[in-house]
C-alpha cells in the first residue's frame, strides 16, 4: 500500500508532520480529516504530486452542479454557507470534514455547487482559505484572511462564529434601510395613483361639464386644467427625459470621478449626510474590531477595513489616515484629522488605545452606532411619511378647491342667466 507524507495541522492549531498508509492520496486525505487533522500537503513517499491532483487545486471551480447544471455564485451565498459550517465545525468536525459532508448533504443547488467546489480543492490538499480564495463572487478578501489566520491558530470555529456575528449584523442594517425605505415609497406609490386618476379620469368629465354651463372657471380650476392638458399631452415626453437623466446620471456615477463627486453630493445633503457618516463610522468601528479580533495585523486589518467603506469621499479620506496610522501615528489621532469621526467616537478609541482594549472599545462603538443608525432610519422614515402625506393632502385639496370653485362659479353664472 503507498505510503503517503503530510505536514497538518491538529485541532489545538499545533503543526504535525508524520507519514500515513492509504490506497490513494484522496484516502490519505479523508483519513486525516477523520483525525481532525487540516491538511497542509499530502505528497507520496518517494513520488511527488500527481499531475492531475495540481490541476484539480489550481481550477477554483464550482460554477456548476452535475456537470451540466450551471449556477452563478454571489455573496447571497456567504453567510448561508459559513452559517451550516459552523453548525457542523461546533460538533466536532475539522473545517474540511464539514465542507466535504456539506457537498453530500445540502439541497439548495447553488450552497451544494459551493461546497463541492471547495471540497474538490480541500480533498486536493488546499486549505479552507486557499479554496475560497477560487470564488471571489462569494467571498470577499477580508472574509479570506479572517479564515487564514483562524487556521494558523487553530480557531476556525471561533472565527466562523465571529464572522457570522459581523455578517448578520450587517445583513440587519441593510434590511432596516430597506423597511425603513419600503413605507415612503408605498405612499408615493399611493399619491401617484391618487393625482393620475383625478387629472385623467375625473378631472376631464368636469371640464366637459363646465363648458357645456358656460360658465366662467376660475384661476385656480383652468390652472389645474391646464396643468391636466400639460402631462397628458407631454407627459410621456416628460417621462423619457427623466429617464435618459436617470441613466445618464447612473452611468456617470459608475465612473471613479462620477462617484466620489456625487458621494459627496450626498453628504451635504440634510438627513442623509449624518445617515452616512453614521453608517461609515459602524462599518469602520465593526470591521476593524473583528479583523484585530481575529488576529489581523493593524495594517492589514486597517486596509481591508478601508475597502469596507462605501462612500469614496470618506474612503479616501481614510486611505490619508491610514498612511499616518502606519507611520506611527496612534488610530484616534490619525482619523480624527479627517473631521469624519464624531469627537465622543475618538474619546471612546483614545481611552481603549491608552488601556489596551482596542477591540473592546471598537465593538462598544460599533453597538452604539447600530442603535443610532436604527434611530435615524426610524427618524427619516417618519419625515418621508409625513412630507408624502402632506404633499398629497395638499395637491388633493388643491383640486377639490378648484372643482368647487368652478362649480359654484358655474352655478352662479347659470343662475344669473
Amino acid at each position: 500500500m503507498p505510503r503517503f507524507a503530510y505536514t497538518a495541522r491538529d485541532r489545538a492549531g499545533k503543526a504535525v508532520s508524520a507519514e500515513i498508509d492509504a490506497p490513494t492520496r484522496r484516502d490519505a486525505l479523508r483519513l486525516l480529516t477523520t483525525r481532525g487533522l487540516q491538511p497542509g500537503s499530502v505528497t507520496e513517499a518517494g513520488g511527488g504530486r500527481k499531475p492531475g491532483a495540481a490541476k484539480a487545486a489550481a481550477a477554483p471551480g464550482g460554477f456548476s452542479l452535475g456537470g451540466n447544471r450551471a449556477v452563478v455564485l454571489g455573496r447571497g451565498q456567504r453567510l448561508p454557507f459559513l452559517e451550516a459550517l459552523h453548525d457542523l465545525t461546533t460538533s466536532g468536525l475539522s473545517a474540511g470534514e464539514a465542507v466535504r459532508l456539506l457537498s453530500v448533504r445540502l439541497k439548495e443547488p447553488r450552497l451544494r455547487a459551493l461546497s463541492v467546489g471547495l471540497w474538490e480543492q480541500i480533498s486536493e490538499g488546499a486549505p479552507l482559505s486557499r479554496a475560497m480564495a477560487g470564488y471571489g463572487t462569494v467571498f470577499d478578501s477580508a472574509t479570506i484572511n479572517l479564515i487564514h489566520a483562524g487556521e494558523a491558530t487553530g480557531s476556525v470555529n471561533d472565527t466562523l462564529a465571529r464572522l457570522i456575528e459581523h455578517l448578520t449584523e450587517q445583513k440587519e442594517i441593510r434590511q432596516k434601510l430597506l423597511t425603513a425605505m419600503a413605507y415612503p415609497v408605498l405612499i408615493a406609490v399611493i399619491a401617484c395613483g391618487v393625482i393620475l386618476f383625478f387629472l385623467f379620469v375625473l378631472l376631464p368629465r368636469l371640464e366637459s361639464l363646465f363648458e357645456s354651463l358656460h360658465g366662467k372657471m376660475p384661476a385656480s380650476t383652468r390652472l389645474l386644467i391646464g396643468l391636466s392638458d400639460f402631462v397628458l399631452h407631454y407627459g410621456v415626453f416628460v417621462i423619457a427625459a427623466m429617464l435618459f437623466a436617470a441613466v445618464s446620471f447612473w452611468r456617470w456615477r459608475t465612473t471613479e470621478a462620477g462617484r466620489e463627486t456625487s458621494d459627496g453630493w450626498l453628504l451635504k445633503l440634510p438627513l442623509v449626510g449624518p445617515f452616512l457618516v453614521t453608517r461609515t463610522v459602524f462599518a469602520f468601528s465593526q470591521t476593524l474590531g473583528v479583523l484585530l479580533e481575529n488576529g489581523i495585523t493593524a495594517a492589514e486589518a486597517l486596509r481591508m477595513t478601508e475597502r469596507q467603506i462605501v462612500n469614496r469621499v470618506h474612503r479616501r479620506a481614510f486611505d490619508g489616515a491610514i498612511d499616518r496610522v502606519l507611520e506611527g501615528e496612534a488610530i484616534s489621532v490619525a482619523f480624527g484629522r479627517t473631521g469624519i469621526i464624531p469627537d465622543l467616537v475618538l474619546d471612546r478609541l483614545a481611552v481603549g488605545e491608552n488601556t489596551g482594549n482596542v477591540v473592546p472599545s471598537l465593538k462598544d462603538i460599533a453597538r452604539s452606532q447600530q442603535k443610532r443608525i436604527t434611530a435615524q432610519l426610524d427618524f427619516f422614515t417618519g419625515i418621508m411619511a409625513s412630507a408624502f402625506l402632506l404633499s398629497v393632502f395638499v395637491f388633493v385639496g388643491f383640486i377639490a378647491f378648484a372643482i368647487v370653485s368652478a362649480i359654484f362659479s358655474a352655478s352662479a353664472s347659470f343662475n344669473l342667466h
